[in-house]
Order: structure tokens, then C-alpha cells, then sequence
């Protein structure tokens, strides 16, 4: 079963050179009972370690079944440890956190990949413990703990046990107790290898094997060796390497991390501080970034789509620029030319524009008053939000109707409503047909503060102008701006026959899709700096969350031991630690997004901002916080699984 041939360890303590093996030579046979006896420092241990494949000779060579383990990878080597041998330490290194029942049942995490609790019941009532299965390890005596052990060490079905000074710790009754219960196993076919210093208990063993400075020197048989009619086998467990069983391992250290956290309350609190900081300004400056958006988004809207506005341009005599609209003028009958020689054009809207005195009754004010004709309702999206507009019958007929901004509606109205009522301009009386939408302000002015009025009633009764001030140009394709912007220019130089050295500054064709663009490309940089300057505390939180795992790795050293002594691979480590820190981490990320929320609601409440929390960006402060668990805990967790299973069990 087990044969080893000319072992040999040496250790390094310091300056000192330790050689623990010495050309060790020799083989254990199923159903045996092996007591390893010797003084301090004899090498016991070490061939213990050896033959349970805690720890790996430096020369020589040791099979098991005929297989050299040499040869063999570290999962090979935990799929031995985990199905074949069990062990159980003079310390019994029970986990603290751990009731009996989930000690016992842990080695099955590794084998099935979830905790058999049936088989641990099972066992703890073997050894005597069925009352105890669910206190922790520091609410049972040293007899009750190594029994505790003993069923750990049988959870999986073991061919061979290990038994490390399994009575060092323990009053003579217990000790009687413990070696029963060996006793017993081996009696059931299991192997049994113990190292003991005390000639009673290794009395008891069937072949007693004596060491003195790391050699054997006496091998001798104290009982006849039972022949077996059948090797124990393992019984037939689910795989853990299937999907499912890999799932169940995931959830199990998920639970164990959580219960991680429970357990050093203050250290994961301050752990997930700098994620749960982090994660909450990523949700609160992209909610103000979208806010922002959303408010520009608002405003462009209330400017109207595939929108051109056409003004005549500063023109040039003898060398000197003269006032914008000096020589060159806009008129209605090159609105009217626009509209029928460019097909691209869907409509237009001449605009007028001047300052004039509103009253009513004993009210008056300062506002714009605005001509145009009975599209711009629908080119500038300012159809109205009671009432109705002007037709262009009214308009032709110069009718002295109006709409009127929400801030006129205010200023001169109050909480009066306005349809139908009569205001005055310039002395002239017009009659209030319609609201016109809330806008809101844009750059320095408030788009509500106005008076709109038919072009020609605007024209040729209030501003007492023959010319227009502007043109809104309504493209029916967006693919079409540009060139119907070079259509405009060339249509309007040519109706005005400028000169070819004055053409340049004739007239200037504005096209508020590129103004929508850099707004909203602007604003979106803005979001993403934002972002970016909240997810450097992220970053930190990250850092933070490294320290404090590497810390733990340090503490639960000896715990990594046993995991591996009871059939962990390095595999198995690196994804219980990476487990905890993305744990720490998600828990850190969803506080942070309900921090997050909190701050957005407080910043709309309270200073008035503009704020959107939206699922995207929620997404992405849980997927940026569990990415950072996984980023800054992958060191700490490569730490752990690297470590030697014996050197980590020795760890003080």
C-alpha cells in the first residue's frame, strides 16, 4: 500500500542544518496498525508528514499503490489527501469559528463540494458527541475536541488515518477513550499510522517502528497482520469537479465569507469603507452627469431637430467691417426662395425680434417680443401648452393676437389665467391666444420671458421693421445639413449679388445640430472625469481590501494548514480567499449604491441639481466594485494556496 525507499528531509533552521529523514526504507500494509515511536527530534514526525503527504521528501522515493508521488501534481496529491488518508493532530486544530457538526463535516466541502451534515451526525454520534454537535470548539474539553477530530478525520471515508500524538493533550481516561476508538477503526480495515512518545498507547498498535536521528532503528511486529478480504473503499460521492458541485463550493465559501465578516465586525467594516465610499461617489456623479444630460437634453430639445438659423453677416466696404446687417438684409421673399429652391428644406420660419413694454391692467414689463410665422411652432418644438397658435391667415392679415412666456404669464398675470385676455405693446392691444411651453434658461437668458407674436403684426405694427432679423431652416435629413448649409449660403449670396470679397462674412448659417453635439459630447466628458475622479477611492478601497486579506492570510495560516492536510488544493484556497475579499467588496458595492442614492437624493432636494440614478450606472458601480474584490484580493489569495501544508500547520 504505502512503500517508501531511501527517504531523505533536511531542514534549515536558521544557520543549523536539520536532517530529519536519513535513508528511511520501508512499507505499510493495508488494515495494519503502525505506532512511529521515538525521542524529540527522532524523526517521527517527519516520516508522518512524509507518508500522509503533508510534506515532500527532499530525495528517495515514496509510492502509494505502486504510484510514485513525485511525479504527481498538487491537485493529484489533494485528491489523495481528501479520499484516501485522514488526520488527526495532537492539537486537533479545529476551526473557532466552526460548530462540531461543521468541523466534521468540513473535508467534505473539498471531496462533494458542500457540507455533508448527515455523515457528520452519523460520525459524531459514533464517537460519543451527538449531544455536542452544535457547540464550537471552545465549549468542548481537549477529550471532546480530539474526538471531534477523529470524526473529521472519517468524514470522507479514509483507507488510511493519521494520528499525530492523538493523546498528548488528553487526561488518561480520554486517552483510553481516543485508542478505543483507533482501535476500533482498525478493526474495520482502515489503516491506522499514530506517533506516540509513550510505550503504553504504543504498545497497543500492532507493529511498533522505533526512530533515532531520523533513521529506523527498530521495526517490529507486535500483532499478526489481519488478512483483509476487501480493501475499504470510498464510497461513491458526488464529483465536486462538475458544474454543480462547483457552484455548491462557491456558494459554501460565500457563506463562510460572510461569516468571516461577522466574526471581525470592526476589520470588515473599516475593509469595505473605502469600496462602500467609492462606490457610492461612482453612483452619485454619474446621477449628476446624467442629470446634467438630461437637463441639456431638455434644453437642445426646446431648440428643435435638423435645425439651421440663418443671419446676415458683417459686410465689408473699402477695407472697414460695417455693423452685421448693415448692407446685407434678410427679407420675406428670401424666406420665401429658400423654401421653394432648396428641396432639402422642410420649412422656414422668418423671425423678427425686438424689446417692447407688456401691460396688464395695473401691471407691466420688459420682455422680448418675437415675430415669426405659424411654423415655428413646430420647427422650435413651442407648440403650446394651453391654448393654440397663430395660423398663417393671421398672420397674413397682421391679426394683434399673442402667446406669451410662463415668466410674462407671471410677471403680469399672476396666478390668472391668460387665454383671452388683453395685453398692451407699444400702446397697442394685443389678445393672448395661447402659453407657449416652459423652457427654462439658456446660457444668460430665459427663453420664457417673451411675447410671440404673427411676423407681420410684429413687422408692420409693433417694431416697425421691413426687413427679418433671422431664419429658422427646418432640414428634412439630417444627412443633408451641411449641404443644405452650402445651399443656403450660395442661394443668399446670389439673391444679393455680394462680391466675391465680401461673400465670406455675407451671411451666417448656424447649425444647432453641431451645438447639440459639442454640449452633449461636453457634458459627457464631464460625467466620465466625474466617474473617474470618484473611482480612485475605489482604487483605494481596493488597497485597502489587499491589506486587510493579507493580514488574514498571516492569521489563518495554521487554517490553511488544516484545509490542505484534510484535502484543499491550491485551487481550492485561492478561490476561498478570493470569495471573501469579493464578498467584502459586493457587500462594500451594494451599501455604496444605497449610499450613493441617498447622496443623489439629498443633492436634488437640497441644492436643487438635476439628478438621474439610472440601472446602468448601478450596474457598473457593482460590477467596478466586485471587479476591484476580485483585482486586489487575487495577490492575498495566490499567497494562501501557495503555502506548504505541513510549514503552514507548524505556524506560530
Amino acid at each position: 500500500m504505502l512503500e517508501i525507499r531511501d527517504v531523505h528531509k533536511t531542514y534549515s533552521l536558521g544557520a543549523a542544518t536539520v536532517r530529519a529523514l536519513q535513508g528511511v526504507s520501508l512499507t505499510i500494509e493495508d488494515g495494519d496498525f503502525v505506532a512511529i515511536m521515538g525521542p524529540s527530534g527522532s524523526g517521527k514526525s517527519t516520516l508522518m508528514h512524509v507518508l500522509g503527504l503533508l510534506d515532500q521528501p527532499d530525495s528517495g522515493s515514496y509510492l502509494v499503490d505502486g504510484v510514485e508521488t513525485s511525479r504527481m501534481s498538487d491537485h493529484v496529491l489533494a485528491a489523495l489527501r481528501r479520499n484516501t488518508t485522514g488526520f488527526i493532530f495532537q492539537q486537533f486544530h479545529l476551526l473557532p469559528r466552526l460548530t462540531a457538526r461543521e468541523n466534521v463535516a468540513l473535508p467534505a466541502l473539498y471531496a462533494k463540494g458542500a457540507y455533508d451534515f448527515e455523515r457528520a451526525r452519523e460520525l459524531l454520534e459514533t464517537v460519543g458527541l451527538s449531544d455536542r454537535a452544535e457547540h464550537r470548539p471552545n465549549e468542548l474539553s481537549g477529550g471532546q475536541q480530539q474526538r471531534v477530530a477523529i470524526a473529521r478525520s472519517l468524514v470522507n471515508a479514509p483507507r488510511i488515518l493519521f494520528a499525530d500524538e492523538p493523546t498528548g493533550n488528553l487526561d488518561s481516561k480520554s486517552e483510553d477513550e481516543i485508542i478505543s476508538i483507533l482501535e476500533k477503526l482498525n478493526e474495520r480495515g482502515i489503516t491506522v499510522i499514530m506517533v506516540t512518545h509513550e510505550d503504553e498507547i504504543g504498545n497497543r498498535a500492532k507493529r511498533v517502528i522505533r526512530m533515532r536521528d531520523g533513521k529506523v532503528q527498530s521495526d517490529e511486529r507486535l500483532r499478526p497482520l489481519r488478512t483483509l478480504t476487501a480493501t475499504p473503499q470510498t464510497p461513491s460521492m458526488p464529483s465536486k469537479e462538475s458544474y454543480q458541485g462547483k457552484l455548491r463550493e462557491i456558494w459554501e465559501q460565500a457563506r463562510q465569507g460572510f461569516r468571516s465578516l461577522a466574526a471581525n465586525k470592526v476589520r470588515s467594516s473599516l475593509s469595505m469603507l473605502g469600496i462602500l465610499i467609492g462606490v457610492g461617489a461612482v453612483v452619485a456623479m454619474l446621477a449628476l452627469g446624467h442629470g446634467a444630460q438630461k437637463a441639456i437634453e431638455a434644453q437642445l430639445s426646446s431648440l428643435g431637430s435638423n435645425l439651421l438659423v440663418l443671419r446676415p453677416g458683417a459686410t465689408h466696404a473699402g477695407g472697414v467691417v460695417l455693423e452685421a446687417g448693415s448692407v446685407t438684409r434678410l427679407t420675406l421673399d428670401d424666406v420665401q426662395a429658400l423654401k421653394e429652391k432648396i428641396p432639402a428644406i422642410r420649412d422656414v420660419s422668418p423671425s423678427v425680434s425686438g424689446r417692447g413694454q407688456a401691460a396688464f391692467g395695473d401691471r407691466n414689463w420688459s420682455t422680448q417680443i418675437l415675430g415669426v410665422s405659424s411654423s415655428y411652432a413646430q420647427i422650435r418644438a413651442s407648440e403650446p401648452q394651453s391654448g393654440r397658435f397663430f395660423t398663417e391667415e393671421e398672420n397674413r392679415q397682421r391679426s394683434l393676437v399673442a402667446l406669451v412666456g410662463v415668466t410674462v404669464v407671471r410677471e403680469l398675470f399672476g396666478e390668472k389665467d391668460p387665454l383671452g385676455e388683453t395685453i398692451r405693446i407699444n400702446r397697442v392691444a394685443l389678445r393672448v391666444i395661447g402659453v407657449l411651453p416652459e423652457k427654462g434658461l439658456a446660457m444668460w437668458r430665459d427663453q420664457d420671458d417673451v411675447v410671440v407674436v404673427p411676423v407681420l403684426t410684429a413687422m408692420y405694427r409693433l417694431l416697425g421693421k421691413d426687413y427679418v432679423d433671422s431664419a429658422d431652416i427646418e432640414v428634412a435629413d439630417a444627412a443633408e445639413i451641411e449641404a443644405t448649409q452650402e445651399e443656403v449660403t450660395s442661394l443668399m449670396i446670389a439673391r444679393h449679388r455680394v462680391p466675391p470679397v465680401q461673400q465670406q462674412d455675407a451671411f451666417q448659417v448656424r447649425n444647432l445640430s453641431e451645438l447639440k453635439d459639442a454640449l452633449t459630447e461636453s457634458n459627457r466628458v464631464m460625467s466620465l472625469l466625474l466617474a473617474s475622479i470618484a473611482a480612485i477611492s475605489l482604487l483605494v478601497g481596493g488597497i485597502g481590501i489587499m491589506n486587510i486579506m493579507l493580514v488574514s492570510v498571516t492569521e489563518r495560516t495554521r487554517e490553511i494548514g488544516l484545509r490542505k492536510a484534510i484535502g484543499a488544493s491550491r485551487e481550492d484556497i485561492l478561490l476561498q480567499f478570493l470569495v471573501e475579499a469579493v464578498v467584502v467588496s459586493v457587500v462594500g458595492g451594494l451599501l455604496g449604491i444605497a449610499s450613493g442614492w441617498i447622496v443623489t437624493l439629498a443633492m436634488s432636494q437640497f441644492a436643487g441639481w438635476t439628478t438621474s440614478v439610472t440601472p446602468d450606472s448601478v450596474a457598473l458601480a457593482f460590477l467596478f466594485s466586485a471587479f476591484v474584490g476580485i483585482v486586489f484580493g487575487l495577490y492575498p489569495a495566490k499567497r494562501a494556496s501557495e503555502l506548504n501544508p505541513i510549514e503552514a500547520l507548524r505556524y506560530e
